[in-house]
């Protein structure tokens, strides 16, 4: 063999050899993307009961070892407690406007409760609240036994 073919037989085992090596290592860098394997199972998951802890307490009624002398308990005090009476709670309640015929003398007043706008005439009730009488500048409105007169809220 002539010189120069042996150059170009090791040339071309060289480029195989680092051919070889350079397809592992872009293998190695770029993996192929793994499909998942499905799963398919028939079993129905069931919750394992827990169990309530076993609870329990230490009496440390023996003797002290210094003094000599038993421990005595200290009997708790009962606090008396004061029954509060549930207080009513304040009803939000506004006058919004009023329509008013000349002709029938009959007004229908906008009225605010507790967020919830209602048109009330004389003698309506509404969430409890009933509205005794008014006029364009206020309102008497009870509620639980109680006449309160409530202003035009522009």
């Amino acid at each position: 063999m002539k010189k120069t073919n042996k150059t170009y037989l090791l040339l071309a085992v060289v480029l195989s050899v680092w051919g070889v090596i350079g397809f592992k290592v872009l293998k190695a860098v770029n993996p192929a993307p793994e499909k998942p394997a499905l799963v398919v199972s028939n079993d129905t998951f069931v919750p394992k009961q827990l169990k309530e802890r076993d609870t329990f307490s230490l009496v440390a009624d023996y003797r002290d070892p210094f003094l000599g002398t038993f421990r005595s308990p200290k009997k708790e005090e009962k606090k008396k407690v004061k029954a509060i009476a549930p207080a009513i709670p304040e009803r939000s309640i506004n006058y919004t406007g009023f329509i008013g015929d000349t002709d029938s003398k009959q007004q229908i007043f906008f009225v605010t409760i507790d967020g919830y706008q209602q048109m009330m005439g004389i003698n309506d009730t509404f969430q409890g609240i009933k509205l005794v009488g008014g006029n364009n500048a206020e309102i008497r409105v009870r509620y639980k036994g109680k006449t309160r007169s409530i202003a035009l809220n522009p």
